[in-house]
């Protein structure tokens, strides 16, 4: 069973969510959170596998609760995916960096909601795919200059291939038609270097792709 926390400041959409995800055979919602501070306050008592996350909420906001989350080791199994109405560039890139393990708006379809709960418990990523777009471009745009990445200098040579199509925005299918490869593999691969790099998941192995140098953006090819 899938445990989930759901935060925001409306009631109205924590119960919206609520009755979606608990309708569900293998998901459960084990809390609800009102406020950011609440939102840490019961992922640390209840160590949830996901909590999908507003980012404007009174006090302390969705991304700052997400790196107190994040940066505390009992929480290191839980992945939170940031729900929100506003898809800003801004809001992406800081989410990501924060830690989060997804990133969609409030006007996804229910069922992407609840496939996104589901990839994020399988340790996976989720972004919108509007977002995945514009993510790539801001990254891109944002690492104009090179900065070490532990671990990279440790690939395999398959490894760093596999790595480079990540940065791409290849899917693991994608990948591993490129490649010749199955998907089982690619994902070992793709594990390999999440574990080399420190990424939590793979939004964020994308992040280091640019970082690293490895992958380098239109205007700098």
């Amino acid at each position: 069973m899938i445990r989930v926390i759901v935060a925001d400041d409306q009631a109205l959409v924590r119960a919206g969510f609520r009755a979606l995800l608990d309708a569900e055979d293998d998901i459960t919602v084990v809390a609800e959170a009102g406020t950011g501070a609440e939102a840490v306050r019961r992922t640390l008592e209840l160590l949830p596998d996901v909590i999908l996350m507003d980012i404007r909420m009174p006090g302390l906001d969705g991304l700052a609760a997400t790196r107190q989350i994040v940066a505390d080791p009992r929480a290191h199994a839980v992945h939170v995916v940031v729900v929100t109405t506003f898809e800003l560039d801004e809001y992406v890139i800081e989410a990501i960096r924060a830690g989060a393990s997804g990133f969609l708006v409030k006007d996804t379809e229910p069922a992407d909601l609840l496939r996104a709960v589901r990839v994020a418990t399988a340790g996976d990523a989720l972004l919108s795919p509007t977002v995945t777009r514009r993510l790539l471009a801001r990254v891109a745009e944002a690492t104009r200059d090179v900065v070490p990445v532990r671990g990279v200098e440790d690939f395999t040579p398959r490894e760093r291939e596999v790595f480079v199509l990540v940065g791409e925005g290849l899917s693991n299918d994608e990948i591993g038609q490129r490649m010749f490869l199955s998907p089982l593999t690619v994902k070992t691969h793709v594990l390999r270097a999440m574990a080399k790099t420190g990424a939590r998941d793979r939004a964020q192995l994308v992040v280091a792709a640019y970082e690293s140098g490895i992958v380098r953006p239109r205007w700098a090819t």
